[in-house]
């Protein structure tokens, strides 16, 4: 299978905003839960989690990227520098860390294996912005909730190591950038 995929910004941020408001798609969210800080956690509504994504997009800040079957967009991988996220839990031993924090794939292309190679994706557009360290926070399969954060079995495959437990669900999984010593 063949996907391209693009960083959201302001040239893809129409293919975002529809995979994200397809019929299953996450547009509650925004993907959202983790960047808000605490003056908008006050106001933590769905048009205000849209509204403040869409202000950092068109600031420049990274959020995440799209993945595209056949010229449509069909997947989200949210990756961005850890310190855009809050409440994470992560490894705070590491430094100059990227976060994968959420994943959505359309229900038709799911099965496919499109959540590994959005990993790879992430990991080479990190390094690309100069991140030392792959973060995410997957779960058990048996886990019920935190899903969308991907699960364990997967990330150790793509060769990640547990660091600690972030809360009682969530694992935290670092990666060195593979051209760093």
């Amino acid at each position: 299978m063949q996907i391209e995929t693009k960083p959201v910004d302001t040239t893809t941020w129409d293919d975002f905003e529809k995979l994200f408001r397809s019929k299953g798609g996450p547009s509650y969210c925004w993907c959202m839960a983790w960047r808000m800080n605490k003056e908008e956690l006050k106001q933590n509504t769905t048009a205000n989690r849209y509204a403040f994504l869409k202000q950092r997009i068109w600031r420049g800040t990274p959020a995440g990227l799209l993945a595209y079957l056949d010229g449509e967009p069909a997947a989200w991988c949210s990756i961005a520098p850890r310190d855009s996220h809050h409440r994470l839990g992560g490894d705070e031993s590491l430094k100059n860390v990227w976060s994968i924090t959420c994943f959505y794939v359309k229900r038709e292309y799911r099965n496919m294996g499109l959540s590994k190679k959005l990993i790879a994706a992430a990991e080479r557009y990190a390094l690309e912005n100069g991140a030392e360290y792959v973060e995410a926070y997957p779960v058990l399969p048996s886990s019920s909730s935190y899903r969308h954060m991907g699960f364990v079995k997967t990330f150790e495959a793509a060769g990640y190591e547990f660091r600690k437990m972030a809360g009682s669900r969530r694992h935290v999984m670092a990666k060195r950038s593979s051209s760093r010593p």
